[in-house]
């Protein structure tokens, strides 16, 4: 059950959503790998986000700054005391992704879909192709959240702790990309690297395992369990990283909300960045 979770608010439904889509203070928000899915049924009343062309700046390879994300929020109709509601494809990858980014800028109350996208339409939930045009919202960040947003200093800086045994790094890729096996993945082109390997030290604990068959996340003792065996403890600092931030925002989602770990960042450039940096050492293998 959701109450098993550390923080259960963060996480509702698709029945939950039905029944609340469209009450005054709850907007929610599509965000999905696969952009054209959106255009094919969503929730009722639910607004695309474009993770492609949205949230990033490409002039300077980053996220929008506070003034953008003030402003986007504002043209999806979102204000600072709204309830935001997040699902979409691949079992909320990238909408687990915008719960990391929406957080990073402050923002109070996001929640997950359990389950996402392919929950609601396999339970034959009402959908609809009408791209609706909200209100626009009043939007102000109130603040950036450092701490959950590591940056490749910050990691150099934390192979020390994890080579002490004092921290943790997570790799939630494939164990083909983790051990360099698989460096290039034709279907991404934008996350290319030169190198393949892993950051020294990473436990490698795919992020599809803390999901069911149906997309929903098990149950904290299974997730506990998951982790915990791979030495990635709620007592010490944790690092986690993918090839683009987005399967790791979804375990950081995990860790620090559903787990409750006090210390969980994302290393959003990733191995994109690390693969491809001068100067920074890798492994490769399996780990062991």
């Amino acid at each position: 059950m959701q109450t098993e979770y550390a923080h259960p608010e963060v996480l509702v439904d698709t029945a939950w959503v039905e029944a609340h889509h469209a009450d005054a203070g709850v907007k929610v928000l599509e965000v999905d790998e696969d952009v054209l899915l959106y255009e094919q049924g969503h929730v009722p009343g639910a607004v695309k986000l474009d993770w492609h062309t949205e949230l990033q700046r490409p002039d300077v390879r980053d996220f929008v700054d506070e003034a953008g994300f003030a402003a986007l929020m504002e043209r999806k109709g979102v204000s600072n005391d709204d309830v935001v509601i997040l699902y979409g494809d691949k079992s909320n990858w990238w909408a687990a992704y915008a719960f990391w980014f929406l957080k990073y800028n402050g923002h109070a109350d996001v929640r997950l879909m359990d389950g996402g996208r392919a929950k609601w339409v396999a339970e034959g939930r009402p959908t609809s192709t009408e791209t609706p045009s909200p209100a626009p919202g009043r939007y102000a960040v109130p603040y950036r959240d450092a701490s959950i947003r590591a940056f490749a200093p910050d990691v150099l800086q934390h192979l020390l702790a994890v080579k002490d045994g004092r921290g943790a790094l997570v790799d939630v890729r494939s164990p083909a990309e983790f051990s360099g096996e698989k460096l290039h993945m034709p279907e991404y082109p934008q996350e290319g690297a030169l190198r393949g390997g892993h950051i020294p030290g990473a436990a490698n604990v795919p992020w599809a395992k803390a999901v069911n068959e149906d997309g929903t996340f098990r149950p904290a003792s299974e997730l506990a369990a998951l982790y915990e065996g791979e030495g990635v403890t709620r007592d010490a600092p944790v690092v986690a990283y993918c090839r683009i931030a987005e399967r790791s925002s979804h375990t950081w989602f995990v860790l620090k909300y559903l787990l409750g770990y006090p210390n969980v960042r994302n290393y959003d450039g990733s191995w994109t960045e690390w693969g491809n940096m001068v100067g920074v050492p890798i492994e490769q293998g399996d780990g062991t």
